[in-house]
This record gives C-alpha cells, sequence and structure tokens, in this order.
C-alpha cells in the first residue's frame, strides 16, 4: 500500500468511525530512534507502525537511530479537509485583560498540553485544535504526530489508528480525524510545531476578537518546525480526561458575588442537573434549567475569568471559557476549578452537567 499523496488530496474528510474490522489497525509508535521502555521494564522494539510507504516510494517509518531533523521551514502540513472548526491554539496571551485582550488558548488545556509533550515539543508550541472532527491533513516530509482529546477515529490513508496518541506520519500520507465519540474537541500536535506569525505574543486563534491566524481552511498550509527527539512514555498512561457519558460534574468555589443570591438559589445551583444548551462555543456554554432569581442588580463592569459562572437576567448562568470577554456587569457566583473548566470545554449541548462547590 502507498501514500499516494495527489488521490489522498482529492479524498474528502469522512465524519464517520472506520472501524477496524474494515482495514488492519495502524499500531502507535512509542519513542523516535530508541526503543522505548514497556512498563515491565523490559525494552521493546521499535515497529514501522504498519504505516503505508511514503509518497516518494521510501518506507513509511523512519529507522532506528536519531529522529530526522530539517532545515527551518522545510515542512509542511497542508489541510485537505478543515472539519467543522479547526484553529491554531498555543496557550494563549495571559497577562494582558487590562488592555482589553482575552487570553484565548486551548479549550481543553490538559488534553493540549499533553499532546505536545508526547512528540517533544514546549507546552505552549502551536498546536491544532480540532472541534467536532472532520480534519484531514498532510505531511511533507515524516514525522511523530499525536492526536488527543475527545477520542475519535484517527486513520492514515484509510487505515484506521489503533492509538492515535502517538503515531508515525510518513509523508504524502492523509491522516484523517473522525467525528468524537465522547467530548468534542481534539489536538493534533506534530513533532517540532507549527509556526505562525504570532500575534501580541501568541499564535492562538481568538473567536471572540479575531486576534490570531485564520481558521484553517481547505488547502491551508502550516510551516512546521525541526523535528524534535520524541520521548519514550508508556501510552497507557497518556490519556485524556472528556465527559463519557451519564451526568458531569465540575467543581467550583464560591465567589466573588455569590452574597447577591439568596440561600434558595445558591441551592438550586447546587441542586439542579443542568443541561449544556445550544448555545455553546470558545467564548462560553449556557446552561438550561430552573432561573435564578437575581432581582434588580446594578453592578459596574468587572473583571472576568476562565471559568466563571456569570448569572444573566435570564437567570440560567453561563460557564465562561478560553475566548470570554474580559468584562462584564452581571454577576458572578462562583468559578470552576482550572481542571474542570478544561471538562466543560469538552462537553456538547444536551450534556447534564452538576456543580459541586468545593468551598
Amino acid at each position: 500500500m502507498t501514500c499516494a499523496a495527489g488521490s489522498a488530496a482529492r479524498r474528502a474528510t469522512t465524519a464517520g468511525a472506520t472501524t477496524a474490522a474494515s482495514a488492519p489497525a495502524v499500531p502507535a509508535a512509542r519513542a523516535d530512534g530508541e526503543a522505548p521502555a514497556r512498563t515491565d521494564g523490559t525494552a521493546t522494539a521499535r515497529t514501522d507502525h504498519g504505516a503505508p510507504a511514503c509518497s516518494d516510494g521510501t518506507a513509511g517509518a523512519a529507522a532506528a537511530g536519531t529522529a530526522r531533523t530539517a532545515p527551518r521551514s522545510a515542512a509542511v502540513l497542508t489541510v485537505v479537509a478543515p472539519g467543522v472548526a479547526t484553529s491554531v491554539q498555543d496557550l494563549g496571551r495571559p497577562g494582558l485583560a487590562h488592555l482589553g485582550v482575552p487570553a484565548s488558548g486551548p479549550t481543553d488545556r490538559r488534553s493540549f498540553t499533553l499532546a505536545n509533550r508526547l512528540v517533544g515539543n514546549p507546552e505552549n508550541t502551536p498546536a491544532l485544535e480540532v472541534t467536532i472532527g472532520g480534519l484531514g491533513v498532510t505531511l511533507s516530509e515524516d514525522r511523530y504526530v499525536s492526536v488527543t482529546g475527545a477520542p475519535a477515529p484517527v486513520t492514515v490513508d484509510g487505515v484506521p489508528v489503533d492509538r492515535p496518541a502517538l503515531v508515525r506520519l510518513p509523508a504524502g500520507c492523509l491522516l484523517e480525524i473522525g467525528r468524537p465519540w465522547a467530548g468534542c474537541r481534539s489536538y493534533l500536535a506534530v513533532s517540532g510545531g507549527i509556526e505562525v506569525d504570532p500575534v501580541l505574543g501568541s499564535a492562538s486563534r481568538d473567536w471572540l476578537t479575531g486576534l490570531g491566524p485564520e481558521p484553517v481552511r481547505a488547502g491551508t498550509g502550516l510551516r512546521v518546525g525541526p523535528a524534535r527527539p520524541v520521548p519514550a512514555v508508556p501510552l497507557e498512561l497518556a490519556f485524556s480526561v472528556v465527559p463519557a457519558g451519564g451526568a458531569l460534574t465540575a467543581r467550583f468555589r464560591w465567589g466573588p458575588r455569590h452574597d447577591l443570591f439568596g440561600a434558595a438559589d445558591r441551592r438550586r445551583l447546587t441542586s439542579t442537573a443542568w443541561r449544556l444548551s445550544g448555545q455553546c462555543d470558545r467564548v462560553g456554554a449556557r446552561l438550561t434549567g430552573p432561573a435564578l432569581a437575581i432581582g434588580s442588580v446594578d453592578l459596574a463592569s468587572e473583571g472576568m475569568v476562565r471559568g466563571a459562572i456569570q448569572v444573566p437576567p435570564s437567570g440560567e448562568p453561563i460557564i465562561f471559557l478560553s475566548d470570554h470577554p474580559v468584562t462584564g456587569g452581571y454577576p458572578v457566583i462562583g468559578v470552576l476549578t482550572d481542571a474542570d473548566t478544561d471538562l466543560v470545554g469538552q462537553a456538547k449541548p444536551g450534556d447534564e452537567l452538576r456543580l459541586a462547590p468545593t468551598g
């Protein structure tokens, strides 16, 4: 089987899952160069991951040894199918709220930094955030890639990848990420990282203000930096935390304006099985359920943070996510923990959410 780059580029990305029964699975890689250690302490041999041969006729996997490096900007990631909403993200531009600039960054920070660590990149290296799947990409040279976050079917030239947390992608082969079966946002990191011109010190796309690189489109070419050594990590330990059915519980701390709400409303906030409405994006997630009574509240605008639970006049809470506004004039009854803000960022409309105070 060969990676015919020309024919691959013409194929549409499939959103549905490709089952392992239709083609042999492509096992994932563990490390670049050296054989990774098994969890029982013994060494395991490197494999070619079952990957197809490259479009230039060479073997799909690199020979064992030192990771290949390339001159700056020699490698290019080409978007064949952009998916529903795919953007470049790094850890954002914190510290600029006083200038009216949101922090932005990945909606699920844990999954984003995990993807970068698995391919040997610093945690802040730009990567792709993929919402509801549908992404198809090729690389101009062999690289290790990592897909984390919302678990989704991943294929290389139509062959299912059994462990997409780390896989060698041969040059010219089409990697596709299908629709997740849990959660909604997946992350694609490439060894060496995506290189784009930073805006205010960050490569993140902010969907609220329009700062940062444009959302990717079919035909977008993104520079990739020199390959990095890939660490040997037991992939059994490399997992993302996403909603997996049933009620999702998010922990929060009261304040700063919880004293504006009566005891009955505070109990209602923590006892209600809220549902995520259809009004969910990178800015925030609106909840539906019994309205909280805030009455006539006259607040001066004050600073907002990621994870803030704001209560607008409708009485239905909004949880702010990565691209939230930096100020707001409605009371914030509590703020989610960082880890559980990541979790809410993976929730889909219709998911059930319970809010649990931690203090």
